[in-house]
């Protein structure tokens, strides 16, 4: 029997992180959160900068990751892939005859993502980055610009499941959306 992988999708702010957490207390899902995990370099390294000035990793670089991370074994849950659309077809070429992959579009307008953003850096849970207007402007400009069209071809790519998933509201109900959609 396929395993699964959740892939969770959407802008900055939209609570892909807080729902990863809530999903992984009632899951033991194998976690790969990208950002993080590069995040966690030293700062004068390439990869540093170049996410510092809100710029993408690298493919190769974010392949050999999700390669290293995935095991055969064990549900996963990604959380800051694929971010492009060539990443978005070789992760699909490359797992959905391995794994049931069920993709969840986190669907928030600009305004609420800004929103949030600012006030995780207010409640001190933000990124560096966050604080700097300009990097927050650029990770918008490229979600909207770089990550939507893969966002609108995984919704039609085939082998897999998506969904777009409201998470406006108070943060318990968008879970259960999510839940739901997840068909739990």
């Amino acid at each position: 029997m396929k395993k699964d992988i959740i892939v969770l999708m959407g802008g900055q702010g939209v609570g892909k992180g807080t729902f990863s957490a809530m999903l992984r207390n009632r899951h033991n899902y194998n976690y790969i959160e990208t950002g993080a995990m590069f995040r966690t370099l030293p700062a004068d390294s390439e990869i540093a900068k170049l996410i510092a000035r809100g710029e993408l990793v690298p493919d190769s670089e974010l392949f050999k990751l999700i390669e290293s991370k995935i095991n055969d074994d064990a549900d996963i849950l990604i959380d800051g892939f694929p971010r492009t659309l060539p990443q978005a077809q070789w992760f699909v070429e490359r797992y959905a005859h391995k794994f049931n992959i069920r993709v969840l579009y986190l669907d928030v307008p600009e305004e609420i993502m800004m929103h949030r953003i600012h006030k995780r850096m207010m409640d001190g849970a933000g990124r560096a980055d966050d604080a700097d207007a300009a990097a927050v402007r650029r990770r918008l400009d490229t979600f909207w610009n770089i990550t939507m069209p893969a966002i609108e071809w995984l919704r039609t790519a085939p082998d897999i499941f998506f969904a777009d998933v409201d998470v406006t509201g108070p943060v318990d109900e968008n879970f259960d959306r999510i839940l739901a959609a997840l068909g739990e």
